[in-house]
């Protein structure tokens, strides 16, 4: 049996498209929905080994614009995997989605995690995005969820939009905190190609304010008692995400659903983005087979975005070899831009902001 003990499920329907959005996603439409259902059950029973699960993820897409009776097929579907009794459950939502019923219908189902896209509370800022949340409908919606005993929510933030200024951004993040959550994720806005942003000749800020705003999410939450454990995530003790961890650790997972992507016995996987093929059953897109090599820069890749970084006991037991005798990192070290301890290797957070850079110098040493 292999050792993925993780499920990610993507459901690609949406009431609206947001312009950043790159993910494989679709305007809702109830005959699709069913056939779609249909599809991903078959896949779950083809490829799903009985493993024990530790976390499941249901991402979008917006999960949550499926109705009360397709959420039902939804989590009756779910019912085959062998979850742990601490399992993770997530599930995406948009707020303006999450109506009552449907989270007593997640709650029925034990889902335990709530991830809501709230982006931007600014109404200019909104309209550049696409985006149709208001702040009753976040405030409600999160109050609704704590009532309903589901208290380990997640907000997303987006910021670094065009003309957003480090004023939109504080009171973006003020209403955010106002909600007492136990984690947010912050998001520094991307122009992906074939993007309604990209479409229409949207801009990226200027790096140097980029850096302003990332900086000042970073003091203000730490300010709040947030941990900074994960580049783009922070989280009060003991709400890390158990299932995101499973990514950054380098472990893996399945992937399950139009445009999902899987890592399973030293093969990553990526399924079709089209829902034609993938009703059809014509599933899986690409598969790439990982040297040894590939999988050491992955862990470097991945275990540098986290505040603890890489393990390196767990590195030798992976990998038969220390990383000091696969990179030279020690300069970096004495520079003060990583952190050696007897057992990790990590970036100082000071030094988050320019990860990729330090990346690529590591890796290129391989």
């Amino acid at each position: 049996m292999s050792k993925v003990d993780a499920v990610y499920i993507h459901i690609p329907f949406c009431n609206y498209i947001c312009a950043y959005c790159d993910f494989c996603k679709v305007f809702y439409n109830r005959e699709y929905v069913n056939k779609y259902l249909d599809a991903l059950n078959k896949e779950i029973k083809s490829i799903y080994k009985g493993e024990l699960i530790t976390s499941l993820y249901i991402g979008g897409g917006t999960p949550s614009s499926l109705s009360l009776d397709e959420l039902e097929k939804l989590f009756s579907i779910i019912s085959i995997f062998n979850l742990s009794k601490d399992c993770e459950i997530t599930i995406e939502c948009n707020p303006d989605s999450l109506s009552l019923d449907k989270i007593k219908l997640l709650k029925r189902y034990n889902v335990n995690r709530v991830s809501l896209g709230v982006e931007t509370i600014n109404d200019k800022l909104q309209d550049t995005l696409d985006r149709k949340t208001n702040k009753n409908q976040v405030v409600r919606c999160v109050n609704n969820l704590k009532r309903f005993g589901i208290n380990n929510i997640n907000v997303d933030l987006i910021y670094a939009i065009e003309s957003e200024t480090l004023e939109d951004l504080e009171k973006d993040l003020d209403f955010i905190l106002s909600l007492d959550v136990p984690h947010i994720s912050t998001y520094s806005l991307i122009i992906e190609d074939n993007t309604k942003l990209k479409i229409k000749g949207i801009k990226n800020i200027d790096k140097s304010l980029d850096r302003c705003m990332y900086d000042f999410i970073c003091k203000t939450l730490k300010d709040n008692s947030y941990i900074h454990y994960e580049i783009s995530n922070f989280s009060k003790e003991g709400y890390y995400s158990k299932h995101n961890l499973k990514y950054w650790n380098n472990l893996e997972y399945y992937g399950f659903g139009v445009g999902a992507s899987g890592y399973i016995d030293n093969i990553r996987y990526t399924n079709t983005r089209s829902i034609t093929n993938y009703i059809n059953g014509k599933t899986i897109l690409d598969k790439e087979i990982l040297t040894i090599k590939d999988m050491i820069c992955y862990e470097v890749i991945l275990g540098l975005r986290t505040n603890k970084g890489i393990d390196k006991k767990l590195f030798v037991e992976k990998y038969n070899t220390r990383l000091d005798e696969l990179m030279n990192y020690k300069e970096l070290v004495k520079n003060g831009v990583l952190v050696e301890t007897d057992n990790y290797l990590k970036v100082r957070e000071d030094y988050f902001y320019v990860l990729d850079e330090i990346v690529i110098q590591l890796i290129t040493k391989l």
